[in-house]
């Protein structure tokens, strides 16, 4: 028996009818509390810096993000990652570390402006150290990031930007270990309630260009590719990462990019169906709908729409996605 029906019976398009059966029969949606969006504070003051390679993004200084608040209010934004681009560079991101950091100095200020919003906080070097690694250079192998020495300060950075009142940690530089560190010196200072989302899934991309230069952190030397995860090799490293940092202790975990790992964003929620499972929409792929909708090729809305129910529907629980301002104004309107 032909259990899924025949024509002229069964007409697959009477739940396509109009907009409203159409969203009706929909399994995947788009709201703005399931985005977030990132944002880039630079030390300084009365400054507000576009980024050419991300058009509507800008560096902001802590004196002048309240207008930056006022419209993700307005647009019902409820999420915010921040990134941090410091005065100083050395060679171990000191600046990381430090009580009156410029993220440790904004949280704060964001709070006070909008404090309805999660903070989500980048802990990583790569915007804070000069040569544009994630961590302090090994004295014994050249070129490559100190793993050991690097998770000492993960935690020490995570603890700073704890007591500065951030919501979630966001570890993103692919060391080995990093959230079992992160959990451990949250634990011993007493923020046992602040949630690890670990970047847990990240390849070593090209499409992480424009963020680069966004936050200023493009490697001075090398490539990231001795940590981060090399997208020639087998799927199965993704399980392996995920694994490794949820036994650590993550809470949730991210894949990233997204647009080309719809196949691991699936394979790793499969796998791992208890655990929110984020995506990151990253600079690369953001700039590339952006300069297609600029030069008409593409009609930018329907892009980003279809792009980002791609996402959800491979598996993600939510999307950290540069568009989340533009979406939430086409959901209002």
């Amino acid at each position: 028996m032909n259990t899924f029906g025949n024509f002229p019976t069964t007409r697959l398009r009477r739940l396509r009818h109009n907009n409203n059966i159409r969203q009706l029969a929909s399994n995947t949606t788009i709201a703005p509390a399931k985005l977030i969006l990132p944002l880039f504070i630079k030390q300084g003051n009365n400054i507000k810096q576009a980024i050419s390679s991300m058009p509507g993004h800008y560096q902001w200084s802590i004196d002048r993000i309240a207008e930056e608040l006022n419209e993700i209010t307005s647009l019902g934004i409820q999420h915010v990652m921040l990134f941090g681009i410091p005065a100083i560079k050395d060679a171990v991101g000191s600046s990381a570390l430090a009580a009156n950091g410029v993220i440790q100095s904004a949280i704060p200020i964001i709070k006070q402006h909008a404090s309805h919003l999660t903070i989500f906080v980048d802990v990583c070097f790569c915007e804070y150290t000069d040569h544009g690694h994630c961590g302090p250079i090994s004295p014994h192998l050249q070129q490559d990031v100190d793993n050991d020495h690097t998770l000492e300060l993960l935690g020490q950075q995570a603890v700073s930007l704890a007591k500065a009142g951030a919501d979630v940690m966001t570890p993103s530089g692919a060391i080995d270990g990093m959230v079992q560190v992160i959990r451990r010196e949250l634990d011993k200072n007493g923020f046992q309630h602040i949630p690890i989302l670990s970047h847990a899934v990240k390849y070593a991309s090209a499409f992480y260009g424009p963020f680069r230069d966004a936050a200023e952190g493009a490697p001075q030397f090398g490539d990231r590719r001795t940590y981060q995860m090399d997208f020639s090799r087998n799927a199965h490293d993704a399980i392996r990462e995920c694994a490794l940092d949820i036994q650590e202790g993550a809470d949730m975990i991210m894949v990233k990019p997204a647009h080309t790992y719809l196949d691991v964003i699936s394979n790793v929620k499969q796998q791992f169906k208890g655990i929110p499972l984020g995506a990151y929409q990253t600079s690369g792929e953001f700039a590339m709908l952006k300069a297609a909708a600029q030069n008409g090729w593409l009609n930018e809305k329907n892009a980003v729409q279809e792009t980002l129910l791609a996402i959800f529907r491979a598996g993600a629980d939510f999307i950290v996605t540069y568009y989340a301002k533009e979406v939430a104004e086409w959901l209002k309107a």
